[in-house]
């Protein structure tokens, strides 16, 4: 504890994680600190399944039908799920014309803007122009675009079509789903990436209480804990760690639902990715369902974890959710949560107090690698150049270890 960092990172959360291994590739010596014993934070997946029972204060404890609690690895926050396959609307002759306009778009060739202005003319024109309907709109906003609201329709659609690209494109690559999702859970993530700071130098401490964080006019200097203070240029945090320096945004709803049978209506499969764009539902928000199974190692034979989603929009957050719960019947056995979500009230440029963002309902990482790369950017004044980083780790293990 009793040295200088240029960098420390207080939760291990993905994205302290990812930051922490970030920093440390780029060279800066980091600690990095979590008061809890265990790694993931808000993130981390949680084993054996009496753990979750107790973490959600059920009085009974899985029965004897949920198998061995140790075959269980629960996400806490459902994120990088697999989607289904689409190919019965890529199909779709009018809406096969428009992907194969978006896989030609080149924003620095006007040959392949066959009319369209990126600059200026809305999403809502481009749709337009493809004589596309509703649904399928709702569909190419929300599922591949990942949009949480439609407020993208009525600005320039240059954006939208890079995200609808990006999809196409993880997809050709990835086969059947554009999404990853690691064995045992989404708590892998984090300490994946603790792994990659530590390689490069970082420091790592688990169940180390954060007692105060040291200020020097109005800059940080550093992070008391039981007695000792490590000192700093720079500290990134999750919300929890800085009350003062955060405001409530808003909350979400999870439900956290063990099942004993696939989603119906999905051809069977053990892992799929459901979005009901806020149109569906009248609704100002997307609800989310993500299911993964026994097959991901995160269940016992047989049994299905799906987690629904969404932005607490009213004063009956449970009410809200009902759509998407009707199409899980019948489930075992429900794990409710109610989080509030937090954002911070500063830049960090003056107080060089970095703090991210609580994650939100999506079941993608789209607005956590947003998090990410915005927080990188306030820190170090420049974009974050992820190729840089690929040759910065080549340089050290080689392209084939990796």
């Amino acid at each position: 504890m009793d040295e200088e960092y240029d960098v420390i990172v207080l939760g291990t959360g993905l994205t302290e994680c990812i930051l922490s291994g970030i920093m440390s590739v780029n060279g800066k010596k980091v600690l990095h600190m979590d008061r809890n014993p265990y790694y993931g934070g808000e993130s981390s997946s949680i084993t054996p399944l009496e753990e979750l029972y107790k973490r959600f204060s059920l009085p009974d404890t899985p029965p004897e039908s949920m198998g061995r609690g140790r075959d269980w690895n629960v996400d806490l926050i459902p994120k990088f799920l697999m989607a289904n396959d689409l190919m019965g609307m890529f199909e779709k002759r009018r809406f096969r014309k428009f992907l194969v306009f978006v896989a030609n778009f080149d924003e620095n060739d006007p040959k392949t803007f066959e009319g369209v202005d990126p600059k200026t003319t809305t999403m809502r024109d481009v749709y337009k122009k493809f004589d596309l309907g509703q649904d399928v709109i709702d569909f190419t906003g929300h599922a591949l675009a990942l949009y949480r609201t439609d407020d993208y329709l009525d600005v320039p659609c240059l954006e939208t079509i890079n995200r609808i690209k990006l999809y196409s494109e993880s997809l050709a690559r990835y086969g059947k789903s554009p999404y990853l999702y690691p064995l045992y859970g989404l708590g892998e993530l984090p300490q994946g990436f603790a792994r990659l700071s530590a390689i490069y130098g970082g420091t790592y401490m688990l169940n180390k209480p954060v007692d105060e964080i040291v200020m020097e006019g109005g800059k940080v200097i550093g992070v008391k804990s039981e007695g000792e203070v490590a000192r700093c240029k720079q500290l990134i945090c999750d919300p929890s760690y800085i009350p003062d320096r955060v405001r409530k945004a808003g909350q979400v709803i999870r439900v956290i639902c063990i099942l004993s049978h696939p989603i119906k209506n999905t051809n069977d499969a053990n892992s799929c990715q459901i979005i009901i764009p806020q149109n569906q539902v009248n609704r100002n928000s997307d609800i989310y369902v993500c299911m993964i199974s026994y097959a991901h190692n995160v269940a016992a034979q047989g049994k299905y974890i799906a987690i629904v989603s969404t932005t607490v929009e009213t004063s009956e957050p449970e009410n809200e959710i009902e759509p998407a719960l009707e199409l899980l019947e019948p489930i075992d056995q429900k794990f409710v949560a109610i989080s509030d979500l937090y954002e911070p009230t500063d830049d960090g440029t003056e107080s060089q107090i970095f703090a991210s963002r609580s994650y939100d309902a999506t079941t993608h990482f789209e607005t956590t690698c947003n998090d990410i790369k915005d927080i990188y950017k306030r820190m170090t004044g420049s974009d974050f150049d992820f190729e840089n980083m690929k040759r910065k780790q080549n340089d050290v293990f080689g392209e084939d270890e990796q």
